[in-house]
């Protein structure tokens, strides 16, 4: 008989399991093989569905990151990652590009941009009012006008300021325009004047010099001081210096309503004589009366486009502006600046003079108060603590807490806060904000700051905007009212305003672009900010990577400093001659 030790001994069963695992070892072998190398990648996000940004159709796959690009999209990463998600149910989209923002003082004070980050922001396009050129003169004013935030003004001109931001640590990637009303100010100051021959060459190196610094190109805010006493022939010279730096023309118009046509000309005009491309910021008909203009303004944009005008707008989702009671003073009272336009309001004949104003009927500057009525006018913020407790209240009901009109009362609220005061005015129908939402050519735009519920930011109201502007698309106009699909409102949110600003490398999900990528829930994503109760973060957007770099994880802040300073496409010559880009390098399809 065999030894019980003897392999023979063994039963078939038994023989056959060794079998089986003797030929598995080579298998085993190469799998640990496999384990003991190291992640091909820093991150996977798997089992999403990928809206690449196209506009195309979402497909299932999933993200691969390697450093500060997407190296892999598709139905199955074939590698590990260091870090692995599984993000089943879930959207994953590029990051989203705020064509309109004004985190220029909130970014000193909070580098995350919390209110935007948990709406998958991940690049704040700055500029209306652009933070340089400075003087000596617009350094000290801007000492001075600080409210809330208080912030050293330790730089001198746009570029400057924008590499701050970048050293100081910040967690969006930043862009900014420069300003036509700062390099105005910056070389005339803020009066009703015109350049001459020499001043405007002056404007036009400022444009330069900031272009090659990194501007995306020049804006202007038209219906405001200094900005307003610009003509057309200004705005035209001005273009076509950015434009022959690579960079657009990109306005708030001289009018968004009784002159809105107009206003739609001259930008259309601009754009013509320039040769640069031309953007609408917020795009709008405001006041009751001009709402039905808004199929007019459709048709000269689409008409321009067709014949070869590269013009395109962003808005914000909201039937109230935000801005300040300068909006609603005629401009001759503000010349000068703010020093100047606070006297004046002091004097009881020029302050009978404005009230008339403010009431005529066809006024000859842009009156938002008119438009809105003080009923809608709301009040956001002060700068003096007496009048904190305002904030909230009507202009109508401050009039008659102090039984005097509407325009009384703002004049005085000026003289006391020796500031613009910041306001709300409702100005715009909700069919048409439906209408524009649509539109393939119009990209998005909070026109704010991007706060936090915390802190210094709690000592002033804001408009929901600042918290809810993209959240608002996913949620209300594609998940609720079906307004557009999803896969077009994440175009209009990334490529669309990425090639808008010709900025290379973003706005897709695609290999070898940088990974500005968001994963966020269609079936929850929700805006929560409201007008009485504006401070509130929006839901739904759970994680975002900028740049590689995870910025929000599980819609917590993880307070890196993901963002990057994007510069636009103008470069400076190894001669220093200034400008290589031209108005002819633009690529663009209507």
């Amino acid at each position: 008989m065999p030894s019980p030790r003897h392999p023979s001994a063994f039963c078939p069963v038994a023989r056959a399991t060794l079998s089986f695992a003797l030929a598995l070892l080579p298998v085993l072998a190469g799998a640990a093989s496999a384990q003991s190398k190291p992640p091909a990648y820093d991150t996977v996000v798997r089992n999403g569905t990928i809206y690449d940004g196209s506009g195309a159709a979402a497909t299932r796959g999933d993200v691969a990151i390697k450093g500060d690009r997407i190296v892999y999209v598709g139905p199955h990463a074939p590698h590990r990652g260091r870090t692995e998600i599984n993000v089943h149910g879930k959207a994953i989209a590029p990051g989203f590009i705020n064509m309109l923002a004004h985190p220029e003082v909130s970014l000193l004070a909070d580098g995350r941009a919390l209110s935007d980050l948990r709406q998958g922001v991940t690049l704040e396009v700055m500029g209306e009012g652009s933070m340089g050129p400075l003087n000596e003169r617009m350094k000290e004013e801007a000492r001075r006008d600080q409210a809330d935030i208080k912030f050293d003004v330790d730089w001198t001109t746009l570029g400057d300021y924008m590499q701050k931001l970048e050293k100081r640590g910040i967690a969006p990637n930043v862009a900014s325009f420069v300003s036509a009303a700062t390099v105005r100010d910056y070389v005339l100051g803020e009066d009703d004047v015109t350049p001459d021959a020499a001043q405007l060459a002056q404007m036009k190196a400022l444009v330069s010099q900031a272009m090659e610094e990194g501007a995306l190109g020049i804006t202007t805010m038209l219906i405001y001081n200094p900005a307003t006493y610009a003509k057309t022939p200004e705005l035209i010279e001005l273009a076509k210096e950015s434009g022959r730096c690579g960079g657009m023309y990109i306005a708030h118009m001289r009018s968004e309503g009784a002159r809105l046509l107009e206003a739609v000309d001259e930008t259309v005009e601009i754009a013509r004589a320039s040769g640069a491309p031309a953007e609408i910021y917020h795009l709008k008909a405001g006041g009751a009366a001009n709402w039905g203009k808004l199929d007019a303004v459709i048709g000269k944009v689409e008409a321009a486009r067709r014949a070869g005008i590269r013009i395109t707008a962003n808005m914000y989702t909201y039937t109230a502006g935000a801005t300040g009671l300068d909006a609603a003073m005629p401009p001759w009272v503000q010349e000068g600046g703010l020093d100047k336009w606070v006297e004046r309001l002091k004097d009881p004949a020029i302050r009978s003079r404005v009230a008339a104003d403010m009431v005529e009927p066809a006024p000859s500057w842009e009156n938002l108060m008119k438009a809105a009525g003080p009923k809608g006018t709301l009040l956001l913020a002060f700068k003096t603590k007496a009048l904190k407790p305002l904030t909230g209240k009507t202009l109508d009901e401050v009039a008659q807490m102090r039984g005097i009109s509407p325009q009384e009362a703002a004049m005085q609220l000026i003289v006391e806060d020796h500031s613009r005061i910041e306001v709300a005015y409702f100005l715009m129908s909700e069919d048409n904000v439906r209408r524009e939402v649509a539109l393939p050519w119009v990209s998005f735009g909070s026109d704010a700051e991007a706060p936090a519920p915390e802190g210094v930011f709690l000592e002033s109201s804001t408009h929901p905007r600042a918290y809810g502007n993209f959240t608002r698309v996913l949620a209300k106009y594609v998940r609720d009212e079906k307004v557009l699909p999803l896969a077009e409102a994440v175009r209009k949110l990334t490529s669309f305003p990425a090639h808008t600003l010709s900025l290379s490398e973003r706005g897709l999900l695609r290999v070898g672009y940088f990974a500005d990528v968001v994963v966020f829930d269609p079936a929850t994503v929700q805006d929560h900010a409201t007008y009485d109760q504006p401070h509130q973060l929006s839901t739904g957007v759970e994680q975002v990577w900028i740049n590689g770099v995870q910025a929000l994880k599980d819609s917590q802040p993880t307070r890196a400093s993901s963002g990057r300073f994007l510069r636009g496409r103008a470069v400076r010559t190894a001669s220093g001659g200034g400008c290589k880009a031209s108005s002819a390098d633009w690529t663009w399809t209507p």
